[in-house]
């Protein structure tokens, strides 16, 4: 979260406990156990067409001794600047590990990323870059309101029409990934989207254990798919972990097969459990720096595994100029290597950044939810030499607030903007969109499905992540047993199997995990 009276751009931990005292929060927060049923009853204050809760008073405020502040005030900073990520492994890992019958850790929790998993409804521009759409609903805490900043580029195209792609696949083939459903999936995912790919397109693959191999050079594909199916059917696990190995070799044969006018990235497939070698994301992204600047070859993470090194692979790909996901059966590698990898080969924009002004005179205090390590100084929002977040076709990024407005306020609330590079010129572009008071819905139900469903999203992985005790709540939070309930009957509305399994997902939280 954003701190409050400071302009520093480190998260602030709102609540210190001990040990003993995070471990039963988090259960009893989980759970759903504690004196009667918590602030906001039972399902049956619930609005009668099933979206959010009706508010009890006093609800969603603060945590007994916490501080009652929960964001930064626009008199002294009125700004919010981030960079964007399309990044989604941490709902992905979440959800893994509740079907495994484990919570996720809370430092493995970021909203964005749950936010970012579910489709959204905002208009999308015709070129590249970006549109902005800016909205906001009521909670039923007073002056409290969520406002959602939605930016999105164009459709994809037909796979015909984007450049050609110069793939250099970086496996994980060190002891831990014998586990099922890592090395055996990835085998079955690159050969699946092997198959998918254009003639022109160019597969290299190198892999990684103790020290790094490249097994197959850049190799277009037209009649050598035979080959690549090849190298891909003898992956096989044998010693430790040195990703960092892994990732420079990975990107030398990039280099080496650096094709001008195509898509040039580098796709590690790991669980990300480095235990040999270099294992500092800054160094091991260092080593590589000549690629990634000079060359534009950006990264892509796939993350695998029950047991997955989370935050190592996170940082790879933000410093990567990249992104992550994380993959866990065969629906999901079929989606990632098969639909998504395929469709977005291509780049709209490089290093974009994004910038909220909020309006003092009628914004009290307000907090950006999550984006805990993209925060970028007010300062360096126009510098391009700072770095952003790419996007390719399709994407969608959602930055959620929690807004405090003025008692009686009435007027401008916010103007969102958002800055990007050409990917092929580097030339600058922006586009901005605002928000009013009087375009506020009254209150959550109010608003389009879509906009519930990234609330829902954004208030579970805020109430995952408070288990450690560490932040405050977001205002009018509902129970887990709400949540749940919102998302079925969002489920049942959109007809979208992705809600339905976020309410499946909430379901296993309240229970403490598994199915």
């Amino acid at each position: 979260m954003e701190t409050h009276r400071t302009r520093t751009h480190r998260t602030r931990r709102l609540i210190v406990r001990t040990a003993t005292a995070t471990a039963t929060a988090a259960l009893m927060l989980l759970t759903g156990c504690g004196a009667g049923g918590g602030p906001h009853g039972t399902s049956a204050d619930r609005a009668e067409h099933g979206g959010f809760p009706a508010p009890a008073d006093g609800a969603g405020g603060p945590e007994a001794g916490a501080p009652a502040d929960r964001g930064r005030t626009p008199a002294q900073d009125h700004l919010s600047t981030f960079a964007l990520d399309v990044d989604t492994a941490s709902y992905g890992y979440a959800r893994r590990a509740l079907v495994d019958g484990r919570i996720p850790e809370p430092s493995t929790i970021r909203p964005e990323e749950f936010v970012n998993s579910f489709r959204q409804d905002y208009e999308r521009p015709h070129g590249d870059g970006f549109t902005v759409t800016v909205d906001g609903a009521r909670t039923g805490e007073d002056d409290w309101s969520l406002l959602r900043v939605g930016l999105a580029t164009r459709t994809p195209g037909e796979t015909a029409r984007r450049p050609p792609a110069a793939l250099t696949f970086v496996i994980d083939v060190s002891g831990s990934m014998a586990e099922p459903g890592r090395l055996d999936l990835a085998r079955r995912s690159l050969a699946a989207m092997t198959d998918r790919l254009r003639d022109d397109d160019s597969v290299a693959l190198v892999t990684f254990a103790d020290e790094a191999e490249t097994v197959l050079p850049a190799t277009r594909l037209g009649d050598h798919r035979d080959r690549v199916h090849h190298a891909i059917d003898s992956l096989e696990p044998t010693a430790s972990t040195n990703l960092g190995a892994g990732v420079e070799t990975g990107y030398a044969t990039a280099v080496e097969g650096l094709r001008e006018g195509a898509t040039n990235r580098v796709v590690l497939v790991s669980d990300a459990l480095a235990n040999t070698g270099d294992t500092d994301a800054d160094s091991i992204l260092e080593r590589v720096s000549t690629a990634r600047r000079e060359h534009g070859i950006t990264l892509f993470g796939v993350g695998v595994g029950s047991d997955y090194g989370d935050a190592l692979m996170e940082r790879l790909a933000d410093r990567g100029d990249g992104h992550t996901t994380y993959v866990s059966d065969d629906e999901d590698a079929e989606k990632v290597f098969c639909e998504d990898l395929p469709r977005h080969i291509d780049l709209t924009a490089r290093d974009a950044k994004a910038q909220v002004a909020f309006d003092p005179g009628t914004v009290a205090e307000y907090r950006l939810i999550g984006y805990d390590n993209r925060r970028v100084a007010d300062d360096d929002f126009r510098d391009d030499r700072v770095d952003g977040g790419e996007a390719g076709p399709g994407h969608t990024v959602t930055a959620l607030y929690a807004v405090r407005t003025r008692p009686g306020a009435e007027g401008h609330l916010a103007t969102a903007t958002v800055r990007w590079l050409d990917p092929t010129t580097r030339a600058p572009h922006e586009a901005s969109g605002r928000l009013a008071t009087d375009a506020l819905h009254d209150a959550l139900t109010d608003a389009s499905a879509r906009f519930q469903v990234t609330a829902t999203a954004a208030y579970f992985a805020d109430a995952l992540r408070r288990g450690a005790g560490e932040w405050s709540p977001l205002p009018d939070a509902p129970t887990l047993t709400q949540l749940q309930e919102t998302a079925r009957a969002l489920a049942r509305r959109t007809e979208d199997p992705q809600v339905r399994e976020l309410a499946e997902t909430i379901g296993m939280a309240r229970r403490g995990g598994s199915r």
